[in-house]
């Protein structure tokens, strides 16, 4: 070997091993949710199964041909494609004419006692002397189909809706066609009001979008901003009770003690009243921030701003002071012997504002439906405990978690309604006559869900546990 290919050879190097990114890092999917998969909902599958099996012998038995079918097919693609109103009535005029050389006019409602023609190819040199019917129907030669919305197509056009009845197609020379061209044309029609209302609601989504930012700039100016200077108003009276304090402290000598006793009793109620009053603002005002914040509404879902925080001191403390005097006005005691409260501080990465509603609610929920029970030892008591705790693998191995605990006591909800409970809407039998909309418990799975973790329910000996579990993230540096 020459010293010219040996200097050419290549020094081996070391080689290191890749190490994924975070965004490469396979994950795996979450558990799934039995009531999604069609053998736990069987009596719904059969249902379904049972109408597509009528749906296609109904279509065999329409006997369309081939272009007719071709039609449907690309009324369906092309109003997928395009937005306007406008294109979709010319597609419903133009397609008959390509496909049969057939000229339709379409006709629309503009309010609820009166229609007009919405597009066609030419315009006629007469137009019908009164409403078609709402059935298909000839009138003269032509053969006139009503175009039918859905149920609520009237609410988005702001008006009643005869038979359900947005319009009719007419079918110029309709006399001429055959039975099977007629029910062609009818399920043409039906085709053109299930787009239609499509559009009217999409149309109406957009000025309900409009309409939310426009509130939300509202809101911010109207609401968060003057809330704001309340703060002003609340140091000012601050400052007059510490100096009405401090006059106290200086009294004469001579000053009656019966008048300096009535005073620090003003003075000491009124210290009381401040300290309430401001924490209940303090906690408005960040519910309010919180759940009117911008994002939400431009993003059109709950947008987490996460950041350290203090489980006990920012979340717990403030909520179980603001709930106390309801508590207690319910004669509804706060237990803390259960245990459960670690002695070093919990800190999360969460969204402070909606983890602090997510407490008040399983709070408000407290207040309202908790219950006396009769312990083992005979007594009664009623009342609420709250507590935490580390789950090592809460989340799979080494992804641990902690679980916050609601208890109150009363009787359990029946096991038939607990798959129910962090619905939307729903109230189990055991609420009572308590006012409530079943809205709670839902808001504060949305929130938990958004932070990666879990709800649930759990029954005890005395009453109901009501928890959540949130992931433990580290800080981001």
């Amino acid at each position: 070997m020459s010293d010219e290919s040996q200097n050419q050879q290549t020094v081996p190097t070391e080689r290191v091993a890749h190490k994924p990114s975070a965004s490469e890092v396979s994950r795996a999917p979450l558990p799934p949710d039995p009531s999604l998969c069609l053998e736990s909902d069987s009596l719904r599958r059969r249902a379904l199964e049972s109408r597509v099996l009528h749906k296609i012998e109904e279509a065999e038995g329409y006997g369309f041909n081939l272009d007719e079918q071709r039609m449907l097919t690309t009324f369906f693609d092309m109003a997928q494609e395009y937005d306007s109103r406008r294109d979709l009535l010319t597609i419903c005029v133009l397609l008959p004419m390509m496909f049969f050389e057939q000229d339709v006019r379409v006709y629309l409602r503009v309010s609820a006692n009166s229609w007009r023609l919405a597009r066609c190819l030419h315009i006629p040199a007469q137009l019908p002397a009164s409403e078609p019917p709402s059935k298909p129907t000839m009138v003269g030669s032509s053969f006139f189909v009503p175009i039918k919305g859905r149920k609520d197509t009237s609410e988005l056009l702001g008006f009643p809706l005869e038979h359900g009845v947005l319009g009719w197609i007419e079918v110029v020379g309709g006399a001429e066609l055959s039975g099977t061209r007629r029910l062609f044309f009818e399920k043409y029609a039906g085709r053109i009001g299930y787009q239609m209302h499509n559009r009217l609601a999409r149309a109406k989504n957009r000025e309900h979008l409009t309409f939310i930012q426009n509130l939300v700039a509202d809101i911010g100016h109207n609401v968060i901003v003057p809330n704001m200077t309340f703060k002003l108003f609340f140091n000012r009276l601050r400052g007059s009770i510490t100096e009405l304090e401090r006059l106290l402290l200086a009294a004469p000598m001579d000053t009656p003690r019966e008048f300096l006793g009535e005073l620090d009793v003003v003075q000491t109620r009124l210290r009381a009243q401040y300290e309430e009053i401001n924490r209940h603002y303090e906690q408005t005002s960040m519910f309010l921030e919180t759940l009117l914040r911008r994002r939400h509404f431009e993003e059109g879902r709950y947008v987490l701003e996460k950041r350290m925080v203090n489980l006990l001191k920012q979340v717990v403390e403030p909520q179980v002071e603001r709930f106390r005097s309801r508590l207690s006005d319910r004669g509804i005691a706060i237990d803390l012997s259960m245990g459960g409260i670690p002695d070093k501080p919990v800190l999360l990465m969460a969204d402070l504002g909606l983890i602090a509603q997510v407490y008040a609610n399983l709070f408000s929920n407290a207040v309202k439906y908790t219950r006396a029970v009769s312990t083992p030892e005979g007594l009664s008591r009623k009342f609420m405990a709250y507590g935490w705790g580390i789950l090592s693998d809460a989340f799979g191995p080494g992804k641990p978690g902690v679980k916050l605990n609601v208890f109150t006591t009363g009787p359990t909800v029946p096991e038939a309604e607990r798959s129910g409970l962090f619905q939307p809407g729903f109230r189990a039998s055991t609420t009572g006559n308590e006012h409530g909309t079943g809205h709670g418990l839902a808001f504060v799975r949305q929130v938990v869900d958004l932070h990666g973790g879990l709800t649930g329910y759990e029954a005890a000996p005395l009453g109901n546990n009501f928890f959540i579990v949130l992931p433990v993230e580290p800080a981001c540096e």
